[in-house]
């Protein structure tokens, strides 16, 4: 089968080369560069050679161990939540909490572009949603008038392009209408707010936000999810979330990974600091050759390709030239508005940069893209 554009199917968009020995990889989300730190690694040897085996049973039978406790109280001071509860992953910790939160009654007023999680959600729950123009309160705030309190649900740092949750006036609207407010912190903690707590804890808000999640398979280097919120909704949210429920728990040594990778991003500030100034200079350089290169301060950056056939030629002409990002299309954007997403990471290198900026200012005008 090929498509009317000519190239095939069973590319699927997103695949592109085997990056080799000498690519820059900005395709991932190790903001931190953690992966693979000696702390980590030590904690995962350490823990599959000194404990005993690991019982493979649903979370909710393990959820007593005494890492897993003590963990899931350090991320809960961390955060500044009363209480925290670790998941199999952030998809899980989405999706069940709004299934604990919310029922057919319930409206729940979700940004157009929230993570995917986040609607399935509220399919799981039942739920009625109330989608509201990306970023924008007023439209969230018109949509709370008219149908009343409920929950609403965000991302503080979407994934594709980078945006910055508008927060401070989402919680005005949620105190203002009797709302609830579940926020998606995937892509902010680690990476924002005070020993990396978050865009939350960055904005002082960690006592009027009442929920907040997040995958540990972005800073933290795992696989994994949290959710934090009151004492007594995350007690009840172990044993009720299906997927909680229904999931095999998290294994002992990857605990044993999160808590070293927690010690490491509340200990180093200065992998946050290198990573914000590499991103800025990255955006600048984008900018400055002719990129419209979304104006926010993530180290998400998103070079738009426009339709699906030509984001894979830019994604084909980067990697060739040793540039390897991540191509987001359908359903992940909106169709023929695919791009290839950037990550900056701590410890990638200014010459690394720079030959990106190059290359990126060569392909904008061998494409005529942007």
């Amino acid at each position: 089968m090929e498509w009317k554009s000519g190239y095939a199917a069973t590319n699927l968009i997103v695949v592109g080369k085997t990056p080799g020995a000498e690519a820059i990889l900005l395709a991932g989300n190790d903001y931190l560069s953690l992966a693979r730190h000696p702390r980590i690694v030590d904690a995962i040897m350490t823990t599959l050679r000194d404990t005993p085996a690991d019982v493979l049973m649903s979370g909710v039978y393990v959820q007593h161990l005494e890492v897993q406790q003590r963990f899931e109280a350090a991320v809960a001071g961390w955060l500044g939540s009363e209480a925290a509860v670790l998941c199999q992953s952030g998809w899980s910790a989405n999706d069940g909490l709004i299934q604990v939160l919310a029922d057919n009654e319930t409206p729940v007023y979700i940004d157009i572009a929230a993570h995917a999680s986040l609607w399935q959600g509220i399919h799981s729950a039942g739920a009625t949603a109330r989608p509201f123009r990306h970023n924008d309160a007023a439209s969230l705030s018109a949509l709370t008038r008219r149908y009343g309190p409920g929950l609403i649900v965000a991302d503080t740092v979407y994934s594709t392009t980078g945006d910055i949750c508008p927060l401070a006036d989402f919680v005005e609207v949620a105190e203002s209408q009797g709302c609830m407010l579940l926020m998606d912190e995937s892509h902010a903690v680690a990476v924002r707010g005070p020993s990396g707590n978050g865009l939350v804890g960055e904005l002082g808000l960690s006592d009027r936000v009442h929920f907040r999640t997040f995958s540990l398979s972005k800073a933290f280097v795992g696989r994994g999810g949290v959710v934090a919120g009151p004492r007594h909704l995350m007690e009840y949210f172990r044993f009720v979330a299906r997927p909680s429920v229904f999931s095999s728990a998290v294994l002992l040594h990857e605990l044993a990974a999160f808590s070293a990778a927690l010690d490491l991003i509340r200990e180093e500030d200065w992998r946050r600091d290198a990573l914000h100034a590499k991103s800025d200079y990255l955006r600048r350089g984008l900018k400055a050759a002719g990129w419209p290169i979304a104006d926010n301060d993530a180290p998400i950056i998103a070079l738009p390709g426009g339709s699906e056939e030509r984001t894979v030629q830019l994604r084909d002409a980067l990697e060739a030239e040793g540039v390897f990002g991540a191509v987001f299309c359908a359903p992940s954007t909106p169709r023929n508005r695919a791009l290839v997403r950037l990550t900056v990471n701590a410890l990638v290198s200014q010459e690394a940069l720079d030959h990106v900026i190059a290359v990126c200012a060569a392909v904008r005008q061998e494409m005529a893209l942007g």
